[in-house]
């Protein structure tokens, strides 16, 4: 019996399924991770692994850089957490305003899922209007108005919404079809009056990788203008992904409302939202929408934040985003040789679909061959990289991978299907 196994046998004595959280899951058993430097982790049992999950998705300068052993070492000393302002909520917020100027207030949270939950919330005060149209696949966190026609876990553990969600709640949410701006166009015809905003990643990272196509944000943002509705961005996953900012400032579509979380602590729990001042000032306790947090902006997490975007904003991205593009298409070029498939890339993202259509929104990403994903996912594991156990979550690199690491992945992926 391995470490991991062992572990795992305890585990499911405590947490269902065995796991903190269903993405975590995979057959025959998780393994567990001792350890990580750089673009490697390392197991209980003593086998490393190129890491191309990085805790899906916060860890874009690697794993125990010195940016968060400065951030830890400054916390331990002078405390964690306050319960009160510090003046490192205002170091690092002032550094996002300046990196995203449509946020020009915003509220720290503790998770993504809190900040678009509050963001939902936010909207439907400052538009008096109750219905919410998102993206089907589309994962805006784990709470009852985004689990519905959900991507990530929901997608590959079952229906993708959830039991629990009141017929009341999911009747406040109406779905449309990401990169097809008619779909939304009829649900807000339907719904006519009745809808405070519409919620979309702006690049779907939860349904594996799914890029927008041109002209789709931009023309989502004329709609919802228009129809005097909210737009939220939900840049949890692609904020200072691609750039020192937000996906949107790269192609000039300016949201009502901006989410982040991950990158912006550095691996540590976070999240944000924020937007125009005049709609941010209804948030309490300038205004009457209600939000809060025990763990809001404390000090760890501000701190993880400060020392990330301090790296970041002088970090190479074009440099690392050339490296990965040439690796997409040499993956490509290798796995057409065996199957049609479609590797969809963009920036420091990537996921392989095997699919004999190119993927372009959730009805493509279903139609993937799932379990020949699954038995490159273990090959893949067992010849040392790790990547997330679904197509439908999001492959990442980060700024400590090499050109060898991805040499190694293109390998090992021609040697999985020579075998």
């Amino acid at each position: 019996m391995t470490q991991s196994s062992f572990q795992f046998s305890k585990a499911k004595e405590l947490f269902p399924g065995g796991v903190n959280s269903p993405v975590r899951s995979y057959e025959p058993y998780p393994r567990y991770i001792a350890s990580g430097k750089g673009a490697s982790i390392y197991d209980v049992d003593g086998s490393s692994y190129t890491d191309y999950c990085l805790a899906y998705g916060p860890l874009i300068l690697g794993h125990a850089h010195p940016s968060m052993k400065r951030a830890l070492s400054k916390a331990s000393e002078i405390g964690v957490n306050f319960g009160a302002p510090t003046e490192f909520e205002v170091d690092l917020g002032s550094s996002i305003k300046e990196a995203i100027p449509a946020m020009q207030k915003m509220r720290f949270t503790s998770s993504g899922t809190e900040a678009t939950m509050h963001a939902i919330r936010l909207a439907r005060s400052y538009t008096k209007k109750n219905i919410i149209i998102k993206a089907e696949g589309c994962f805006h966190g784990s709470h009852d108005y985004a689990l519905i026609k959900a991507g990530s876990g929901a997608l590959t553990h079952g229906e993708p919404s959830s039991p629990g969600i009141p017929e009341e709640v999911a009747g406040s949410v109406a779905i449309a079809a990401f990169n097809d701006i008619d779909s939304f166009r009829k649900v807000i015809r339907e719904k006519q009056g009745k809808v405070a905003a519409v919620i979309v990643e702006p690049v779907m990272g939860n349904a594996g990788v799914i890029l927008p196509e041109r002209g789709f944000l931009a023309d989502l943002r004329e709609l919802t203008s228009e129809n005097d509705i909210l737009l939220i961005f939900d840049e949890v996953i692609t904020g200072f992904r691609f750039h020192y900012g937000a996906y949107h400032t790269q192609i000039g579509v300016t949201p009502d409302l901006i989410t982040l979380g991950k990158i912006i602590g550095g691996g540590l729990p976070i999240g944000a939202f924020g937007g125009s001042a005049d709609i941010m000032n209804q948030v309490s306790p300038e205004g009457k929408t209600y939000v809060s947090g025990t763990f809001s902006a404390n000090v760890l997490s501000m701190l993880g934040g400060i020392e990330t975007l301090r790296v970041l904003k002088e970090a190479d991205y074009s440099s690392l985003t050339k490296m990965i593009g040439k690796m997409s298409s040499e993956l490509s070029s290798v796995i057409e040789r065996y199957v049609q498939c479609s590797v969809n890339h963009i920036g420091t993202m990537f996921q392989i679909f095997f699919n004999r259509r190119e993927v372009r929104n959730y009805s493509d990403a279903i139609g993937s061959d799932q379990k020949q994903f699954l038995r490159y996912f273990r090959f893949a594991l067992d010849s040392g990289i790790y990547m997330p156990p679904s197509t439908f979550e999001t492959n990442f690199v980060s700024f400590a991978h090499t050109e060898e690491d991805m040499g190694r992945l293109i390998s090992m992926t021609e040697e999985f299907f020579k075998q």
